[in-house]
Order: structure tokens, then C-alpha cells, then sequence
């Protein structure tokens, strides 16, 4: 379970991370320093917030991460991107290449440009190196106590609180937010990188432009992304400043065929947040309003179709999404989202049908794979669903849930150290280590596990121990 005083700590953390903006030389932070903390701060966010890790949300926005991370040149980092299921306007890149987005500010775009436009900017705040700079005021004392706050919010306890004061001390009076050059160099990175990925950069304006408006509305509780990246309205005439010279046209700008993929991944995150009725009702709207494209109504649509499955209609949710693969016949992971909803419903032979010819027209699709292996071990059918199962790890090494799913097949075998092991493995990409290292250490003690099994879980514990210091 998690703890909401975990959460906060965590928020706390990541904000105390901001206020460290005074730019010094970056060289005495090296990237070794960078990469640790990056990755104990990875395994803290795993346990504090509640990250939605579907395969298909994953493999998307990884996607369009790294489309942008090619045209950005060699990097020290590898970076990976995640969605944070919380309705605030936020988004935040971490040390060593760890960006995050919130799904209330993804909720806030419109097109894959906008989604584009804030991936590349945060990406120009890591290339730029501005968080190690940030970071570099009292190099011993902000490395030790942002080492300590992640120790506090990973193993909890009485001192949890002592411990994070003495990690903020550091930041009481600094700023909160990144520098005017910082950003501008953040905002012309993403315009060029825009550029070469051939992107509208309408759609970076576009942004600048919805933060604008809220920065307006809510100056009396602003949202911690425009606390970090401030003065979106001197950032707005910077960008328009660029594109006058190739003519850009401002207006409402429809979404277009060209967005299915991102208005899905819209969707499917939007459904999973707690209480519908506005999404619900934004969606009639939509279907209801003359004006509304017939693409945007059948968006609409594709959208009512996950927040019937996520309230377990059924009949309903295959009903809107029918209406959706008849508009786009040619789009295999909406037969992808018809066999989940048929597994779901536990209508296994027809799941099963539906998901193995999607998976026959994508092979890569991590989705369907990991569904067919859910639906092979409801059915009894362990060996086809182990295989299954395993193809995801391989693809996604880091998803904890596959590990869940393998470790009842190997209990349902009798192969204890091997569960174990596999339990181990989630919890540890959960982010709950404590729980990791039992796993782990009970595996060493099973006397039928292979030598294999016994030698990755001595490795994983000397890594939970790493992160532990």
C-alpha cells in the first residue's frame, strides 16, 4: 500500500530539488554523481506516486521521447519517460535523464506537437545539464542531503521527518524556479529539435499558450510546473519572435488523423483517474456539439469506450468502440483494446482469437502480449502464458506487474524459489525495496532453486544495497 506521507515527502523532495537554481560550474557534479541519484530518486518516485505503467502507455511515450533524443545528439544519459496518474498541471525532469508527466497536464494538450513541444523542452533541460547546475550550490551538502530525504522516504520511520528538514535547509533561500536563460536555452533547444523532427512548432506555441491562460486564472494557486518553469507569457512572445519569419498562422487549430495515436494515449491515461463525470460529460459534449470534426467525435467516443471498461460496462464500452474501429478499420491496436475488454469480460475465446491476430499483425506489441499472457494463465495453459510473459520482460524489463503475473505461474508449478524471485523483481520495480530484499534473501535459502536463480538474486541484493546507502 501506499502511504500518503510518503507522497508528500516525495513531492517535498522533488520541490527541494528545484530551489538549488544558482548556476555555477557543472563540472565538479559529475555524471557518475548524476547517475546515482537519478537512480535512487527513480526507485523513490516508484513507491511514492502511483506511476501507470500499461504497456502501450509505456511503449507510446517512450516512443516519442526518444524520436525527439535522436536529433539531439550523443548524450551521457539513457533517459526514460513516465506518466504520473494525478490530475495536476506538472511535469518535472529528474537527474540523469528521468522525465516525468502528470496526467492532468497531459490531459491540458490537444495535439502530439503540444506533447512534443514539453518532452523536448524538459530533454533541453537535461542536455543543458541546468539540474546539475541547480543542484551544484554546497556540492556535499545538497548531494548528502537529498541522499538522506531519499532514505527517509524509502524506509519511512520516526526519522522521516528530521531527515527531510536537513535535506531542504539547503534550498530555504533559494529560488524556486529555473532561470530566465535556463529556460529560454530549454525553449530554443525544443524549437530547433521541433524543426528537425519536421514537427509544427504551432504546437510549442500552443502550449505556451494553455499555461499562459492558467498562469491568468489560477495566479492564486499556480500549479508547480509554471513555479519551475516560469513567465510563460515572456517565453510566448520568445517563440513567436522565432517562427514570424516562417509565417505561422495563430488560431484554432482542429485535431487532426495525424493525432489518433496521441489522443488514444489521451484517453486511456484521462479514464484512469478517479471520478468520470466531468470527462464523461466533456465527452458528450463533444459528440453532441455541430462543431466537432467527426474525427474529434469519434475520439470521443474511443474515450467513453475505456471509462465503460474501467466501470466494468462491458457491452457498452464494445459498443462505443465498434463505432471507433469501423471509422479507422485499418488501426490494430483498437483490435488490441477489443480483446482486452473481451478478456475482461472473461469471454476467453473470443480475447483470445482477437488478440492473437492483433498480435500477428504486430509482433511488438506489448499490450497484447502481455493480455495473452493474463488470459493463458486464467485458461490453465501455464506453459503458453510463461512464454508470453517473458517476451514482455525481455521488451520491458523494468514492468513490474509481468513479474506478478510470472511469479503465480511459477507457484502455480511448485517452483518457490523462482516465485520468490519473481516477487522479488516486483517489488523491487515498485520501488518497494524492503520487500525486494526478503524476497531475494528467502530465494537463497530454498534449496531446489537453480544456481541461475540464486546467482541474479545475490546481484539484485548487492543492488538494492547500492540504493540503500
Amino acid at each position: 500500500m501506499k502511504i500518503k506521507g510518503h507522497k508528500l515527502i516525495c513531492r517535498l523532495l522533488l520541490v527541494s530539488m528545484f530551489h538549488l537554481v544558482t548556476v555555477v560550474p557543472v563540472a565538479a557534479f559529475t555524471i557518475g554523481e548524476e547517475r546515482t541519484l537519478g537512480e535512487k530518486l527513480l526507485y523513490t518516485v516508484r513507491s511514492s506516486f502511483d506511476i501507470i505503467e500499461d504497456p502501450d502507455i509505456s511503449q507510446y511515450i517512450n516512443k516519442i521521447g526518444h524520436d525527439v533524443l535522436e536529433v539531439t545528439g550523443v548524450q551521457y544519459f539513457d533517459f526514460h519517460f513516465f506518466v504520473i496518474n494525478n490530475r495536476e498541471f506538472n511535469a518535472f525532469a529528474a537527474p540523469s535523464g528521468l522525465l516525468f508527466f502528470h496526467s492532468g497536464l497531459i490531459g491540458a494538450m490537444e495535439s502530439e506537437d503540444e506533447l512534443v513541444s514539453v518532452i523536448a523542452h524538459e530533454i533541453g533541460h537535461i542536455v543543458k545539464r541546468h539540474l546539475a547546475a541547480r543542484m551544484e550550490t554546497g556540492k556535499y551538502s545538497s548531494m548528502t542531503s537529498l541522499g538522506l530525504a531519499i532514505a527517509a522516504i524509502a524506509f519511512g520511520g520516526a526519522a522521516a521527518p528530521a531527515l527531510l528538514t536537513g535535506a531542504l535547509a539547503t534550498g530555504q533561500s533559494m529560488n524556486l524556479h529555473y532561470s530566465r536563460l535556463h529556460e529560454e536555452e530549454a525553449d530554443l533547444l525544443a524549437y530547433g529539435w521541433m524543426k528537425d523532427l519536421h514537427r509544427d512548432t504551432g504546437g510549442q506555441v500552443k502550449m505556451l499558450e494553455s499555461m499562459r491562460k492558467i498562469a491568468r486564472y489560477r495566479s492564486d494557486r499556480l500549479p508547480q510546473y509554471l513555479l519551475t518553469h516560469p513567465n510563460p507569457e515572456a517565453r510566448l512572445h520568445y517563440i513567436e519572435a522565432l517562427i514570424d519569419s516562417e509565417s505561422y498562422q495563430k488560431g484554432e487549430k482542429s485535431p487532426s488523423p495525424d493525432d489518433f495515436d496521441f489522443l488514444r494515449f489521451k484517453y486511456r491515461i484521462l479514464s484512469q483517474l478517479k471520478n468520470m463525470t466531468n470527462l464523461k460529460a466533456s465527452l458528450a459534449s463533444i459528440i453532441a456539439d455541430n462543431r466537432s470534426s467527426e474525427f474529434s467525435k469519434i475520439m470521443a467516443r474511443y474515450g467513453l469506450s475505456q471509462i465503460c471498461k474501467n466501470e466494468s460496462d462491458y457491452e457498452l464500452a464494445l459498443e462505443h468502440l465498434q463505432e471507433v474501429i469501423d471509422y479507422f478499420p485499418h488501426k490494430n491496436i483498437l483490435s488490441v483494446d477489443k480483446g482486452v475488454i473481451q478478456f475482461e469480460e472473461r469471454q476467453y475465446i473470443k480475447a483470445r482469437k482477437t488478440l492473437e491476430s492483433a498480435l500477428h499483425q504486430n509482433s511488438s506489441d506489448m499490450y497484447a502480449t502481455f493480455t495473452l499472457g493474463k488470459l493463458m494463465y486464467s485458461i490453465g495453459r501455464l506453459t503458453e502464458a510463461e512464454s508470453y510473459l517473458r517476451t514482455v520482460t525481455y521488451h520491458m524489463p523494468e514492468y513490474s506487474q509481468a513479474y506478478f503475473e510470472l511469479g503465480k505461474i511459477a507457484s502455480n508449478k511448485n517452483q518457490a524459489g523462482l516465485s520468490l524471485y519473481y516477487l522479488g523483481k516486483y517489488y523491487l520495480y515498485e520501488g518497494r525495496l524492503k520487500l525486494a530484499e526478503m524476497n531475494f534473501k528467502k530465494v537463497l535459502r530454498e534449496s531446489k532453486t537453480s544456481e541461475s536463480i540464486i546467482a541474479k538474486s545475490k546481484e539484485l541484493l548487492k543492488k538494492i544495497k547500492k540504493l540503500q546507502k
